[in-house]
């Protein structure tokens, strides 16, 4: 019996991606949202925390397979209760109507962020545990939402299964390229907060889509033998992505470099000449060992019930990826040696200062403390998990996934400058 989907939050950004790689593969699929900004699959509007209107969607669409997408963009002055009533609330509904319509796949989008309380995270795996403390109400909401899903798994014949992107970025990004864009465009490109020896995970939205795919076609297939599993090697994602050309982790020596080398300097000048750096695979070590995996057997090799890291296997510094941006947008990119760079402490007193002022003001902030501990800290993932289980590659690597978001963040800027 073919699939039927429904994407809960399809009008946003991944969740209208995922609407398109279904439809392009020939699938049956709905979008469940409050807004409809797309005209091509049929449409339910309503709000997710009444399961009146979840429901109503879900019998209406038929739908054998939800994928839920839906969440409000993380801000620093949200309206009171909404992260709660959208994270929580209505997974809460979400899942209450998958089980009484017999649904029996839910594919969550989790967060990354999940495991990330303010500290490093490197080369982090499923099975870092989650923190007592987030660092904001986003965090606390989607933690929770996580937890509801995973434990609904095997009750009232419902598969479920999480997947945390790191990052997401791509065509119709409405936070991180345009974020990136704004400090182009208001010339702020020689400021660097931190020593940029922190290695982050972004993930291209294509590749987000891709591992949703995967986990749905997935979801019901018994567990995985762990011998077959640990037979083989996985090669490194270049495979699949190609040869990096722009200043990734392998493009700078491993290690803190507190210090501008002629080796870093030789990278940008690499990219510039569009030369191939050396890359560098993440490969410390294997959770997925008979020796680690005899230390945890709650974690089966299996889809279902489980949560899965999904990034794009190329961890950057986090400042060669925005500066790797700002030169696609076309801008004379400082180099880091010439940057004014700013220590984490004192960004923390700005952060700080920006907030209370911004509170005053009734004014989003541009800087807080949260986003200095963001863009100072290590927070890259091990994908491996993904990668066995899912049978996850990324396709489209960091280089072409910026051409691919900065050609479209242009063509969204000139669209506005013609409406204005």
């Amino acid at each position: 019996m073919p699939e039927s989907y429904l994407v809960v939050g399809g009008s946003g950004f991944l969740g209208r991606h995922i609407v398109e790689a279904l439809v392009a593969r020939g699938d049956t699929v709905s979008v469940f949202d409050i807004v409809q900004k797309h005209f091509d699959v049929p449409f339910y509007p309503g709000d997710i925390s009444k399961e009146q209107d979840v429901g109503d969607a879900i019998k209406k669409s038929g739908a054998t397979c939800i994928f839920h997408t839906a969440a409000p963009a993380a801000a620093n002055n949200p309206p009171k209760g909404l992260y709660r009533k959208v994270n929580v609330e209505g997974t809460k509904t979400v899942l209450a109507c998958a089980a009484a319509y017999k649904v029996p796949k839910v594919v969550y989008t989790s967060s990354a962020g999940n495991v990330y309380n303010g500290t490093d995270l490197i080369d982090c795996d499923e099975r870092m545990t989650v923190p007592k403390e987030q660092v904001d109400e986003y965090n606390v909401t989607k933690v929770e939402a996580e937890r509801l899903v995973l434990a609904a798994n095997g009750q009232d014949g419902l598969h479920t299964v999480a997947l945390r992107p790191s990052g997401i970025f791509g065509p119709g990004d409405r936070q991180a390229i345009p974020g990136m864009g704004r400090v182009m465009l208001n010339n702020q490109m020689g400021f660097q907060i931190g020593d940029n020896v922190n290695l982050f995970d972004w993930t291209y939205v294509g590749n987000v889509v891709k591992a949703h795919l995967l986990a749905a076609d997935k979801l019901l297939d018994p567990p995985l033998s762990i011998e077959a599993i640990t037979s083989s090697e996985l090669e490194g994602v270049k495979r699949t992505v190609g040869n990096y050309t722009i200043p990734v982790s392998g493009a700078r020596p491993p290690g803190p470099a507190l210090e501008i080398t002629p080796e870093i300097e030789k990278a940008y000048f690499a990219f510039k000449e569009g030369a191939q750096p050396k890359t560098r695979v993440r490969s410390r070590f294997d959770p997925l060992t008979p020796e680690n995996l005899e230390l945890e057997p709650n974690f089966p090799l299996q889809v279902a019930g489980q949560m899965f890291f999904i990034t794009n296997g190329e961890p950057m510094y986090f400042w060669d990826f925005t500066r790797a941006v700002w030169a696609e947008m076309g801008a004379d990119v400082p180099s880091q040696a010439k940057a004014w760079k700013i220590p984490p402490g004192f960004g923390m007193v700005l952060g700080s200062l920006a907030q209370w002022w911004s509170g005053l003001m009734g004014k989003e902030p541009g800087l807080t403390k949260d986003r200095i501990f963001y863009v100072t800290t290590h927070r890259w993932f091990n994908i491996e998990k993904a990668r066995r289980v899912l049978g996850y590659e990324p396709d489209v690597g960091i280089e072409e996934g910026i051409k691919l978001a900065v050609a479209w963040w242009k063509e969204d800027q000139a669209k506005n400058a013609q409406k204005a």
